[in-house]
Formats: C-alpha cells, sequence, structure tokens
C-alpha cells in the first residue's frame, strides 16, 4: 500500500499592502451591513413602540376633551365622518364593560354641516330647532354647556341596530356660516 504524501508547494507571497487593506475594508463594510443595520434597525422600532405607547397613556388618562382631530380609525368605529375643513377640533373616549362613548365637537361651514349630517346617514332637516338631544350626563363628562341663553340649538338623534353605534347631534346655529357641532355616539358591544 503506498500513501501519497503531498509536498508543500512553494511559499504564497506575502499579501500587498493595497491588497489587505481592501479585504479589511469589505470585512468591515459587511460587519456593519449585517449587524449595524439591524441593530439600528431595532432602535428605531422601539422608539417608534415607546412614543405610540405614551401616545395612548397619553390618551387614556385624558379627562376632558382633547384639542386634537381624532384617529381615523376610531372616527371610522364610531362613525363620526368630522368633515375636511373643519377647525377647533377636539374629542374625548370613555369605555367600559357596558358602553363606549365617543365625544366629538368641531366647528365647520354651512357645507360641512351638510356633509357631516350626510355622512352620519341624517339630514339638516332632522334637526330639531330648540332641542338639545346630549344628556347632561354626557355634557358634564367633557365640560359642554347647553344651557346658554340666546342660542340657537337645534339637535338629533341618529339611532343605528346593534353593534353600530348610535349619534346625538346637537348644532350651535347661533352663527349660521360657522355652526358648531357636538356629538356623542355611543356603541354597545
Amino acid at each position: 500500500m503506498t500513501t501519497l504524501t503531498r509536498q508543500p508547494g512553494p511559499p504564497k507571497p506575502p499579501e500587498a499592502r493595497r491588497h489587505m487593506l481592501v479585504r479589511r475594508w469589505l470585512t468591515a463594510i459587511t460587519i456593519v451591513l449585517l449587524i449595524g443595520i439591524p441593530a439600528g434597525y431595532l432602535v428605531v422600532s422601539a422608539e417608534q413602540s415607546r412614543d405610540s405607547g405614551r401616545d395612548k397613556e397619553a390618551e387614556s388618562s385624558a379627562d376632558g376633551l382633547r384639542d386634537k382631530w381624532p384617529s381615523k380609525m376610531k372616527r371610522r368605529i364610531f362613525e363620526v365622518p368630522v368633515p375636511e375643513g373643519a377647525w377647533r377640533v377636539g374629542y374625548f373616549e370613555t369605555s367600559n364593560w357596558k358602553t363606549s362613548r365617543f365625544y366629538v365637537q368641531f366647528r365647520t361651514t354651512p357645507k360641512g354641516l351638510d356633509k357631516f349630517l350626510k355622512g352620519v346617514g341624517t339630514s339638516r332637516d332632522e334637526l330639531r330647532k330648540g332641542e338639545v338631544t346630549i344628556a347632561e350626563r354626557d355634557a358634564e363628562t367633557v365640560g359642554w354647556n347647553f344651557g346658554l341663553k340666546g342660542r340657537a340649538w337645534a339637535g338629533t338623534t341618529h339611532t343605528n341596530a346593534d353593534p353600530r353605534p348610535s349619534q346625538d347631534i346637537t348644532v350651535d346655529l347661533t352663527e349660521p356660516k360657522k355652526p358648531w357641532v357636538y356629538v356623542v355616539s355611543t356603541a354597545t358591544p
């Protein structure tokens, strides 16, 4: 039986300095791409998650109207289509095991009011002059005062079958060109 032994070949020439620098740079870039980018993504993702948690905490600890537009999701869930161009928008949400209420106020134009009412499923013809349809308890929850004299109140209640929300709508038409709209949308799961 014969064993073959491998003879060592000629020695490798030493690596050129330029080649060594290129290899080290490629190694460094590879490490950055494989480790640095995912690590950076994790940091950004964690910060966004933390910000989201802070927003939710601030919202749940609010004890009155927030001077801010409600999210599209909330507007869709509670069926409160705040018209584009509305201003002085504020909202508040309460929830318990039995019901969820979504309070929204905004100022709009006559055209915006008509668009809002149509989006809810009602119309200006359904508004009853001199009537406030939002319960006193609900008004107190967010600090609305419907007892002011000399106001041109008009209201309606739009009822939907469960589980869809129903809306109590009261409009201040004292300034017809800039009506205030107050809505309490109530959902019973």
